[in-house]
């Protein structure tokens, strides 16, 4: 028997955190990794786990690819978590495409549809935007308003705004290239400590994004989605939802929206949750989570180590 956790929230990492080799420790332990894997790679007609251990990293890079990769590879992690430990979190969010993760971990959306989508979610980002015309930006340093400033006196008529949230002094910015040029110029000016260019080709949760979102809105109609097992707490507008047309609206709107990912964390935090866990490859929420609530626990699990720390700091 599961045992539901009122104070523990996990959380699924978005784009960003993949790398070659991921998860390979955690596969030679524990072959559900694998399988999970194998599974997606049938829904995509080629091998996902080779390019994710072999490379290239500029194919593993590409959005289309990305997205199914860190999907598969948070599932993996959460079905390792299910085979050791009764223990199940009450809550959980996925940062951006983590969302999805969330969804197929809550069993509110089946793997092999998630795979599916997120796979196409990627081509129709790529599509929406023609490489070169859109770029993303990290602010260091820099108070939110301040940010959202810069972006809206440097638009020029052309699209640039504050995409996502991260954390306390890090906004991350998106739009057109010349225009995101000029908003780092500008947020330098007003007192950031850095504005770094991100290695992304896909101008992600800005108004650029509309057209793809509604494609992937058409994909969205036909999905079979349920209500999710545990409380989700969606990007956009920080709450949970129970209607699957209330939940395929939200995901069509995350694609150009605002992430909001420290309100996220600081709800959860507010309503009792006291432990947050990192379920996928890398560190980066749980770098970003310590410094939304410090006073919180956090943890991350991506190999048989970290998830063995995980295991004895919960049942300590």
């Amino acid at each position: 028997m599961s045992e539901q956790n009122y104070n523990l929230a996990f959380v699924f990492p978005g784009q960003g955190s993949q790398s070659i080799g991921m998860l390979s420790e955690l596969a030679a332990a524990f072959p559900s990794v694998r399988e999970t894997f194998e599974q997606a790679s049938e829904c995509l007609d080629f091998d996902l786990w080779k390019l994710v251990q072999e490379g290239p990293f500029e194919d593993l890079n590409y959005t289309h690819n990305t997205q199914p990769a860190m999907l598969a590879a948070g599932v993996a992690m959460w079905r390792v978590w299910c085979e050791q430990s009764d223990i199940r979190p009450d809550w959980m969010a996925g940062h951006s495409l983590g969302e999805y993760t969330a969804l197929v971990c809550s069993k509110a959306l089946g793997f092999e549809d998630g795979i599916a989508l997120v796979a196409e979610r990627g081509r129709l980002m790529q599509q929406a935007v023609p490489a070169g015309v859109g770029a993303m930006a990290a602010i260091i340093g820099l108070e939110d308003h301040h940010v959202v400033k810069a972006c809206a006196d440097s638009a020029e008529n052309e699209v640039v705004s504050a995409v996502n949230f991260n954390a306390p002094g890090q906004v991350v910015i998106a739009g057109h290239t010349a225009a995101v040029e000029r908003a780092m110029a500008a947020a330098k000016e007003a007192g950031a400590k850095r504005a770094l260019k991100l290695p992304v080709s896909v101008p992600s949760h800005c108004a650029l994004m509309k057209s793809a979102a509604e494609k992937l809105d058409l994909k969205l109609q036909q999905l079979e989605l349920g209500i999710p097992k545990m409380t989700l707490i969606h990007n956009v507008d920080v709450a949970s939802h129970n209607a699957a047309e209330v939940i395929r609206n939200v995901l069509k709107e995350q694609l150009f929206k605002p992430v909001r990912w420290v309100d996220g964390i600081k709800y959860m935090h507010d309503q009792g949750v006291v432990s947050f866990v990192e379920c996928g490859p890398g560190k980066v929420l749980f770098g970003l989570n310590k410094r939304i609530v410090k006073e919180a626990d956090h943890m991350t699990m991506y190999d048989p180590a970290t998830l063995e720390k995980v295991l004895e700091q919960l049942y300590g």
